[in-house]
């Protein structure tokens, strides 16, 4: 584990969220980026049902994750990712091509492709039960499988889209994992087999397990006790 609360890296995330949101919170995506380059980072834990005030300045949305280095302070997963690939060319390029190929696939990631992922779990999960939802679910699928199919083409028979693995593809497959239950993925073997390739990865595991471990069931609401 890289988990070590005197290191100079703080990730902030969540004490406790329910169970379907478990594995998938997106400190995971920083934690992930920090195994594979072998730093060290600190947890600060925050409470999900009761965000501290102070945690408001860091993330106006009082979401998680927000970084420390240092001095310097990040939120938004995207930014955060670019700042610790900054840190060791191991998951960003330093020629001016490679760095660009990366970057773009980091944006497409969450621009083109996760914001259908945040539609779907509304659809599926949040408003399940809704018509609207009903209806609209069968369009919205038509297009992920669009957009996927553009994806598997774009990623041809590379094993990750720039190339070598980078933080594009801990984007690209944090993203992707929120459509497996959906079987939104299984429909296209090149883009399910890429996603196990990312997942498989060791330092993906220990990214997973260490954010598993900070949840404690004390911190949940009190119906959840």
């Amino acid at each position: 584990m890289s988990v070590n609360p005197n290191a100079p890296i703080q990730i902030t995330a969540f004490d406790w969220v329910p169970d379907f949101a478990r594995g998938f919170v997106r400190d995971l995506r920083p934690r992930w980026a920090c195994e594979e380059m072998g730093i060290d980072y600190a947890e600060h834990l925050i409470s999900a049902v009761n965000r501290p005030p102070e945690h408001y300045r860091d993330q106006p949305w009082g979401q998680v994750p927000v970084l420390r280095d240092g001095e310097v302070r990040l939120f938004e997963s995207g930014a955060i990712l670019l700042h610790l690939a900054e840190k060791d060319e191991a998951l960003l390029p330093r020629d001016p091509q490679g760095r660009a190929t990366v970057i773009s696939w980091l944006f497409a990631a969450y621009n083109s492709v996760e914001p259908l992922m945040f539609e779907l779990s509304n659809v599926d999960l949040f408003a399940a039960e809704e018509e609207w939802a009903k209806l609209r679910r069968p369009a919205l699928m038509e297009f992920i499988q669009q957009r996927f199919g553009k994806l598997a083409e774009a990623l041809g028979d590379r094993p990750y889209l720039a190339g070598d693995f980078s933080v594009a593809d801990i984007a690209m497959a944090t993203v992707l994992r929120e459509g497996i239950a959906s079987g939104a993925i299984a429909e296209h073997r090149a883009l399910e087999a890429y996603l196990a390739r990312c997942l498989d990865r060791p330092a993906f595991d220990r990214a997973l397990k260490a954010q598993l471990a900070a949840f404690r069931e004390e911190a949940g609401p009190v119906g959840n006790r």
